[in-house]
């Protein structure tokens, strides 16, 4: 690495959602340009919760992955209420499931299938314990009780210490974090503990959906915090602590769906996801640790190999599109309209 080119191991993405249809054939090749595997979120209509349905998946993000383009899709299983334990144990062994994917009831996007209450599931907690397979949360209460800005820092009093007690040898990924309370929950907890984090919630904290009016394509679930949040999570990311690692939570929709009179909660930030990372870690003078957090601290939690290639990245204008068109749609990516000062070279 010098000043004007950086050279790592190509990175992995921890948690993207890669939709389905005409969608996952326009987004795909977005992630799989920067990412040698991906963790597939599986919220799906209708969720994927059996492996037959898991594998079914993994073949259609297979055939649109771009020919000559190595990248392999990890998948996750839906947990529902009551969900058959052995369903998942015989998923993980076979190598379909890397992980399972706890929604908290109504708490994001096509989450209404998901869990009402964490003690339904905590059958389905003990054989994932005994056979290693990790857990991945949404931590977010759902009671419209409390304010939305509060709900993971709530999620995480009244759950989630309770899970990790409960469930000692449990390895857990706390994704796409937002608060300091997060990230002092992880940096506290033992080291089957880990957390992901967004480009979008180290870019921008909640005032950033506001500048102006109403920008709504700024809009995700967990939502984008206040400025101190913002600034603790960066602190963890840039810190070389292996608890923290690389999730985009990318997320496509339509510009009618984001701009509508109840708009969808994402930020899709695929296309550029890398380059992103990179503005962060370069204006934190830390960018000789962008490759432990973006391609060798997920790997080493999930007990998976470290991809042997390399990617550069050049520092130069990257100049993202206002829109991209994908999928007989328009879709505004993060950093829509805006350039960034370094350039994926491959």
């Amino acid at each position: 690495m010098n000043a004007e080119t950086l050279v790592i191991r190509r990175p992995d993405d921890w948690h993207v959602h890669l939709r389905d249809g005409a969608m996952l054939a326009a987004v795909t090749p977005h992630t799989a340009r920067q990412f040698a595997r991906a963790i597939v979120m599986p919220n799906l209509k209708p969720p994927v919760t059996t492996a037959a349905a898991a594998a079914a998946y993994r073949d259609r993000i297979r055939a649109a992955v771009p020919a000559g383009v190595t990248f392999e899709p990890l998948m996750t299983c839906y947990l529902v209420d009551h969900i058959d334990p052995d369903e998942l144990v015989r998923g993980f062994a076979e190598g379909i499931f890397t992980a399972a994917k706890l929604y908290p009831a109504h708490a994001t996007t096509n989450s209404a299938a998901g869990v009402t209450d964490v003690r339904h599931i905590y059958p389905a907690l003990e054989a994932m314990q005994r056979v290693g397979m990790p857990f991945l949360i949404h931590g977010e209460v759902t009671d419209h009780d409390v304010d939305i800005f509060d709900r993971e820092a709530v999620f995480i009093e009244r759950t989630l210490q309770h899970v990790v007690a409960d469930f000692p040898a449990l390895k857990i990924v706390f994704e796409h974090i937002t608060t300091r309370d997060a990230v002092q929950f992880v940096e506290g907890a033992g080291p089957l503990i880990a957390a992901t984090i967004t480009p979008h919630h180290l870019a921008i904290n909640r005032s950033a959906m506001f500048e102006g009016g109403i920008r709504p394509h700024l809009y995700c679930l967990p939502v984008a915090k206040r400025e101190v949040h913002r600034l603790a999570l960066r602190a963890a990311a840039v810190s070389g602590s292996p608890k923290f690692f690389l999730g985009t939570d990318s997320a496509p929709h339509p510009v009618g769906d984001k701009e509508s009179d109840c708009g969808c909660a994402g930020i899709y930030n695929a296309p550029f996801a890398i380059e992103s990372y990179a503005k962060t870690f370069d204006e934190e003078r830390a960018l000789d640790r962008l490759e432990g957090f973006a391609s060798l601290f997920g790997p080493q939690f999930y007990g998976l190999p470290l991809n042997e290639d390399r990617i550069t990245l050049v520092r130069g204008e990257t100049i993202v599109p206002a829109r991209l068109a994908l999928a007989g749609t328009d879709v505004v990516p993060f950093h829509g309209g805006q350039t960034l000062g370094w350039r994926f070279v491959g």
